[in-house]
């Protein structure tokens, strides 16, 4: 088995095409939010976008020889920024990683795109209950400042989870979450303005 792996191209070469059609998404959806046409050299050089990059490029290595690498390095850099995505390669296209500092995501938790991360933010697995799991969102989710998501829980598309709230429910979608306990109200574009927007 390990010999048929090693015989194949793909397992010596990253995945170029799915590292540059993430990239490229993640620059137009982070240039939108900053309300900028695109992304400048000295931006691009913040802890978050370094490590946004190399968070791409480890994804990308998925399956080849290189992944071990560009995983450690993606590991150490985790405890350089404080940004612990390493364990969590779920992450599709169209991430916003507000700043650095300390941000933990359980390996098992899912993400279909259009999300942003800010410090403080723990997205976590509960071990017991009906909760037992780790929560799965849906597009244009916008996670803000010292927030927390846990469980077998299902956040819905358009959601905005405000600073300081405690989520272990299901929301649906087009709804702020506030508080701990936290309570949901509906609102449309409930993230209008707090993530940004790629016309593809």
């Amino acid at each position: 088995m390990k010999l048929l792996r090693l015989l194949k191209p793909s397992y010596w070469f990253i995945d170029a095409d799915i590292f540059r059609e993430n990239w490229s998404y993640d620059l137009k959806f982070n240039a939108s939010f900053r309300g900028i046409p695109k992304m400048t050299k000295t931006e691009l050089r913040m802890p978050q976008y370094k490590y946004l990059y190399l968070y791409r490029k480890t994804q990308a290595s998925l399956n080849t020889v290189w992944y071990k690498f560009f995983f450690w390095k993606l590991r150490q850099m985790s405890y350089q920024t404080g940004i612990g995505l390493y364990e969590n390669m779920n992450i599709p296209k169209g991430l916003i990683i507000g700043h650095p500092g300390s941000i933990v995501i359980n390996g098992a938790a899912s993400f279909e795109g259009n999300v942003m991360l800010t410090h403080g933010v723990t997205i976590g697995r509960d071990i017991r209950g009906k909760r037992n799991g780790a929560p799965h969102f849906g597009r244009n989710v916008c996670i803000r400042c010292n927030s927390t998501v846990v469980g077998n829980v299902t956040i819905g598309d358009d959601v905005l989870i405000a600073p300081n709230t405690f989520v272990n429910f299901d929301v649906p979608s087009h709804s702020v979450v506030i508080g701990n306990p936290a309570s949901i109200h509906h609102k449309n574009y409930a993230t209008e303005g707090h993530i940004g927007v790629v016309n593809e």
